[in-house]
Parts: C-alpha cells; sequence; structure tokens
C-alpha cells in the first residue's frame, strides 16, 4: 500500500525544516538532502504535485528571505561586506530545478 503525503502548507515548511536542520547539523550531506527530496517528492500523487510544488517554492523563497536577512544582519553589526552572492539564493534555484525535473519526467 503507498504512503500517503500530505501537501498542506505545514507539511511542506516541516518537510524543509527538518531538512535543512538535518544539513546545518551535519547529520545529512546536501547530496542526502536531495536525494530526501527526490524520494519524498516521488511518494506525491501526480494529481496533488501543482500544490505542493506551490507550496515548496513558497517555503524556500521564504526560507531564502530569512537567511538572506540574517545574513545581512550579521554583516551590518559586524561591518563587512558580503564576499560572495548568497548561497541561499543558490540553494532555492538547486532545489527549484529538481522540483521542476521531476516534474517533467513524472509527466512523460
Amino acid at each position: 500500500m503507498p504512503q500517503e503525503i500530505s501537501v498542506s502548507y505545514q507539511a511542506i515548511k516541516s518537510k524543509v525544516y527538518r531538512l535543512i536542520d538535518s544539513l546545518v547539523v551535519g547529520e545529512k550531506t546536501e547530496a542526502e538532502v536531495q536525494e530526501s527530496i527526490r524520494r519524498w517528492w516521488d511518494l506525491i500523487h501526480p494529481a496533488d504535485r501543482p500544490i505542493a510544488q506551490k507550496y515548496l517554492l513558497i517555503v524556500l523563497e521564504r526560507s531564502c528571505l530569512a537567511l538572506d536577512a540574517v545574513e545581512e544582519g550579521l554583516m551590518e553589526a559586524t561591518h563587512q561586506d558580503a564576499p560572495r552572492p548568497s548561497d541561499s539564493a543558490k540553494a532555492l534555484k538547486l532545489v527549484s530545478r529538481v522540483v521542476k525535473q521531476t516534474t517533467i519526467s513524472t509527466a512523460i
């Protein structure tokens, strides 16, 4: 019997935050987080994927904004300039790409 995956905003936010936390504390590598997202996405019923993608992208966008705010606050507090483009923007692009690739491959 297939596992039923909730695609509510809260469920998706919790999934994303758990994955971020596991990466931050060193429980998972970036590759393991990417694989977790791929496996999780495969469990979502194809009819539910558009709303899941919408919520996932909203959560990622807001998470990136929060990380950027933390980074900017730190740079202001330490009187330093950001040495490079934000990694959070790269992360958003990566997950967006994974979601889009998975959506395309399941549509074929």
